[in-house]
């Protein structure tokens, strides 16, 4: 059964954040030079290095700020509520937590998650499916890791996604075959580790800070 980031047992979840900087992605990553926690990126590069040669990782997305986060959740929810006008709140806040965390409990706050896809040795994106961010409606369900009405090569890719970034430590979001966490509430729960490790983060304000805490 899919836990959804909308659970209750994931703020139930303590958080002891162990203070790791955020850290700016090399641009062997792609050219969005993502920023992650520290922890999270040494797992990404093990990850990477178990891929075949020719395979390499495109990080589209890593923290976002929380005014980030909330505008994601209110433009979803806003679509969800045209959709189902007649669905109680609580339905739709479950509904929006298939594509974006409430703000509570968002990984990519935290810096914990990532949004990734495969390249291959000319540079192009491997067929996953769908696109990364794809929504559950735009993709008719195909969005979800497991769905069964994708084409065997995407099959065999997210397959291959799976295999280096969970040989690393990260968990996949069920709903999101792009979305993977280390760290966080959700991968605590899923882990069965105690507490999370990374909590959210406010983004450094100024390219002082940034230097400061060794960020390119």
């Amino acid at each position: 059964m899919t836990i959804l980031l909308s659970d209750p047992r994931l703020i139930a979840v303590p958080v002891a954040d162990n203070d790791e900087p955020l850290v700016r992605l090399g641009p062997d990553f792609g050219p969005a030079r993502a920023l992650v926690r520290l922890g999270l990126a040494a797992r990404l590069e093990q990850a990477r290095n178990r891929l075949p040669v020719g395979i390499g990782m495109l990080v589209v997305e890593g923290y976002r700020t929380p005014a980030a986060q909330q505008a994601i959740i209110d433009q979803y929810s806003a679509d969800l509520r045209r959709r189902h006008p007649q669905a109680r709140h609580a339905e739709i806040e479950q509904l929006t937590s298939r594509f974006v965390a409430p703000l509570e409990v968002a990984p990519h706050v935290a810096g914990a998650a990532v949004d990734l896809t495969l390249f291959d040795v000319c540079g192009d994106e491997l067929d996953m499916g769908t696109p990364v961010d794809a929504t559950p409606e735009a993709s008719q369900g195909r969005c979800y890791f497991a769905a069964g009405d994708i084409s065997p090569d995407a099959r065999a890719h997210r397959d291959l996604l799976a295999a280096a970034l969970g040989a690393a430590g990260l968990v996949n979001y069920p709903t999101e075959w792009w979305h993977w966490s280390y760290g966080d509430r959700y991968w605590a729960l899923l882990s069965g580790e105690p507490a999370a490790i990374y909590g959210p983060v406010a983004m450094p304000s100024t390219s002082w800070e940034l230097a400061r805490q060794g960020v390119a």
